[in-house]
């Protein structure tokens, strides 16, 4: 299910996704599986986590099942909202 997410947030997280395999960011899309489609390992998903951690000020537990590019997405909108407020 994807939430209401600023259009900035989700700019910033494709982006960030992109850089990690160097993928053109208008070929992310939400419901992309990271692994299956474009072949991240975990040391990616890792390296994408700790990069939106440090960009957005957040936490992500390592429980969290992030698996598509939306499922980042909505992580990241939904924590920096509640942060924020």
């Amino acid at each position: 299910m994807i939430t209401a997410h600023t259009p900035s947030v989700t700019r910033q997280v494709v982006k960030i996704i992109s850089k990690t395999k160097e993928i053109k960011p208008s070929r992310l899309r939400v419901s992309a599986d990271l692994s299956k489609e474009f072949g991240f390992d975990t040391v990616d998903v890792v390296d994408i986590i700790l990069e939106l951690e440090k960009s957005f000020k957040i936490v992500i537990p390592d429980e969290v099942p992030l698996n598509t590019v939306g499922d980042f997405v909505n992580y990241v909108s939904t924590h920096t909202i509640r942060q924020a407020s």
